[in-house]
């Protein structure tokens, strides 16, 4: 595996995706706690819930669901939309500043969807009325149970109007993610679940979210910032002025990235393989300067869908190596499919193997592992 620190002025490939897996901690020293890990990368999508929390756990010490779900229901981590229309972790703390600089632009994308729904101001504010009331004093409800009791009072009881409601009640901060009830996800009142916070400045939480950024996802370039928020170029390349000689800078396949030189983590590295879901931020992200596939990969050019859930990509000393798929099944069975790349090792394979039976065990499933035809 490459291990040369990333220079002053340029870099190959392969430095910059060892730099980024162990700035992430996948492959360099792991959090003691979740919520670090999500701290790091100040927010990490999270649509496909179960497999979020295993993307928590590849960065964690003694990783298990347990873990992250407990972090889940004391509110030290809240689930919710945020940054784009999709959801994410974000630790508490950091939930309000980063409502306060992005949800307004997140919103006014929405006015589309608005129109399609038949969703109009004087809706929301009743929709946005009821819930305060409904989940007041930590009365935690599913989106079920929103639903329900919107149908009740006579406001839209159709599941896409009321998710969507919910999604702007998200947006300004109202309702977050409460805890987990026989794992599905319920809402809580942000004023009751998430300590106040005074307000920053525009331009202060603008540096912050881009110094915050290129710690846990650099190197990076502006574009991959750009497609993972709704801040402007201008407002990135003014953050980076100001932010000085914080953050370094590398360029790579004639692309300039950047990297906090405080997050990076030296020394071998824990991991050759990981599993990384579809959604993982260290797969989801980058375009400048990505995997590369190994020969004799499954798809062949054909590239991941990101419209799949329920598995994501194998990676295996740095490249795209295949894909997986996890299935559970009853008596605390889990079967975990396989697709790699003609060119892999046996003992390449066997590491593979490895981590299959340990995505398993993270939900305290026995695995039974297959490859696929």
């Amino acid at each position: 595996m490459p291990s040369a620190a990333l220079g002053a002025h340029s870099s190959q490939p392969d430095d910059v995706i060892s730099q980024r897996l162990s700035a992430q901690r996948l492959t360099a020293g792991p959090f003691e706690d979740p919520v670090d890990a999500v701290r790091l990368l100040l927010c990490a999508q999270a649509q496909d819930p179960p497999l979020a929390r295993y993307s928590l756990g590849l960065r964690t010490a003694n990783p298990s669901d347990t873990s992250v779900r407990a972090a889940l229901d004391d509110g030290r981590l809240v689930r919710t939309h945020i940054l784009r229309p999709t959801w994410h972790f974000v630790a508490a703390e950091d939930l309000r500043w980063i409502l306060d600089l992005t949800s307004a632009k997140v919103e006014s994308s929405l006015a589309g969807r608005n129109r399609q729904l038949g969703v109009d101001p004087p809706m929301i504010e009743r929709a946005h009325g009821e819930l305060s009331a409904m989940l007041e004093g930590r009365a935690f409800q599913t989106a079920d149970q929103v639903k329900d009791r919107f149908a009740s009072v006579g406001l839209p009881g159709r599941g896409e109007v009321v998710r969507h409601l919910l999604l702007l009640a998200e947006l300004r901060g109202l309702v977050c993610s409460g805890p987990l009830q026989d794992s599905v996800h319920t809402y809580g009142l942000v004023d009751e679940l998430v300590p106040p916070a005074a307000p920053l400045d525009r331009e202060d939480a603008t540096r912050r979210f881009v110094h915050r950024f290129f710690s846990g996802h650099g190197p990076a370039s502006e574009q991959d910032l750009r497609r993972w928020t709704t801040l402007t170029l201008k407002e990135i390349r003014g953050a980076l002025a100001d932010l000085g000689d914080e953050l370094a800078t590398v360029t790579c396949s004639e692309t300039q990235l950047w990297f906090d030189p405080a997050t990076s983590q030296s020394g071998p590295a824990r991991r050759r393989v990981a599993l990384l879901p579809t959604f993982d931020e260290s797969f989801l992200l980058y375009r400048s300067v990505g995997f590369a596939r190994s020969l004799g990969h499954p798809r062949g050019d054909e590239p991941h869908s990101f419209a799949e859930a329920g598995g994501g990509v194998v990676i295996v000393d740095q490249q795209d190596a295949g894909w997986w798929k996890r299935t559970v099944g009853g008596a605390g069975k889990m079967t975990v499919r396989l697709a790699l790349a003609t060119s892999l090792t046996a003992e390449q394979v066997q590491l593979v193997m490895t981590e299959a039976t340990g995505l398993a065990a993270f939900f305290d499933k026995e695995a039974t592992v297959e490859m696929a035809d």
